[in-house]
């Protein structure tokens, strides 16, 4: 079956075991695994009276996706897959381009000795919060405030995503497993914001891509399409829409699984793709990232998150809410120990706190070029 979007994308219903990740040849003799061996576990922490601002969880609504608008599903047994269109192909620097993300490597001598190498440097720039390297983790999870920032040019992009990272941050095999939202007009040729992957075990050398545009990310839902636009988004000063992505290790297979809302099984990348997140991660990220191509000499206009600063708040600002780990007990805890960072807060920044509804939770985000971010 294929499906028309009401935005021009088309949906390609895919029979599971025909679907691209099977081509990668580290998984040429993988069965597919229906369902992850044990959900992570949620443990009950006391409240401790700890005051935040006041609370508008309940204000979000969770966003969904554009291509169901028509009420069509795709059959059980198939997997969505957006169809990628010639113009898409063309729009990238090179075929093997196509679908990859570049390396950022963070190139700052004055960086803090705890900071993760790997934001920062070819244009691209950041405002994340992290957890440090000497923990394992097995996973994590956020609530994901959901936006439609403007991109100044078609090479430059705008997400908002977690990172599950382990490996030499400072050598080549960097592995790094990614999801949430962007806006990238080189690679969809709109600027919708739109549900991704990503992940690698080199640097962002070789292996890996966004999506299903190459071998790798099994996907086991009939009804979510993975690079399909996310509606509706939220507006400034009106209705926030958010939604929630986990990450986690099956303690039993290995396999880093992907969930989508309440639980929602999106999919999985295979243990046998990876070789030190084949273990466990070091660190994780969750924030925004930007690339600045100062086209015109100057820093890009390209916004990150709403376009607005961290101090504006709800309802202005973008958010990450809820921010929690998997230990390696299986179990989802809230984070409370992180550290923020921002490459230049004059075009973009952070703000991170704490209350009993969003535990853990910041602002971030930014107009880019302004007159104190030339």
């Amino acid at each position: 079956m294929t499906i028309e979007s009401p935005d021009g994308d088309i949906i390609d219903c895919v029979h599971k075991r025909k679907q691209p990740a099977l081509d990668h040849p580290l998984l040429k003799n993988h069965k597919i695994q229906k369902a992850p061996t044990e959900m992570p576990k949620v443990k009950m922490l006391k409240k401790d009276g700890e005051q935040g601002r006041e609370s508008r969880s309940n204000e979000a609504k969770g966003a969904w996706q554009m291509w169901h608008r028509n009420g069509t599903r795709c059959p059980k047994g198939t997997v969505p897959i957006r169809r990628s269109s010639m113009q898409d192909v063309l729009r990238a620097k090179s075929l093997f381009d196509f679908g990859k993300k570049q390396r950022s490597v963070f190139s700052n001598p004055t960086r803090r000795a705890d900071a993760p190498d790997v934001i920062g440097g070819n244009g691209h720039e950041h405002a994340i919060a992290y957890t440090g390297t000497s923990q394992e983790v097995y996973g994590a999870r956020a609530t994901i405030n959901v936006w439609d920032p403007s991109i100044q040019v078609v090479n430059e992009f705008s997400l908002s995503q977690i990172w599950i990272l382990s490996g030499n941050f400072d050598g080549p095999d960097l592995n790094s497993i990614e999801a949430g939202w962007q806006v990238s007009p080189e690679l969809y040729g709109d600027s919708r914001p739109r549900l991704f992957t990503y992940w690698t075990t080199d640097s962002y050398q070789a292996t890996g891509c966004y999506n299903l545009l190459c071998s790798g990310f099994i996907q086991t839902n009939s009804r979510i399409a993975i690079g399909a636009a996310i509606s509706p988004v939220s507006q400034y000063g009106s209705n926030q829409y958010d939604i929630t992505i986990l990450i986690w290790k099956d303690p039993k297979l290995g396999n880093w699984w992907m969930g989508f809302g309440d639980n929602t099984l999106v999919g999985y990348w295979p243990a046998e793709l990876f070789t030190h997140l084949a273990d466990h991660a070091t660190m994780v990220e969750w924030g925004g990232e930007v690339v600045n191509s100062r086209a015109n000499g100057k820093h890009t206009s390209t916004q990150m998150g709403s376009g607005y600063f961290a101090e504006d708040g709800f309802g202005k600002a973008s958010y990450f809410r809820n921010l929690e780990i998997v230990d390696a007990d299986n179990s989802l805890s809230s984070v409370r120990d992180i550290s923020t960072l921002a490459e230049n807060t004059n075009c973009y920044n952070i703000k991170s706190s704490y209350n009993n509804e969003w535990g853990t939770y910041f602002y971030y985000g930014g107009p880019g070029n302004n007159p104190r971010c030339p």
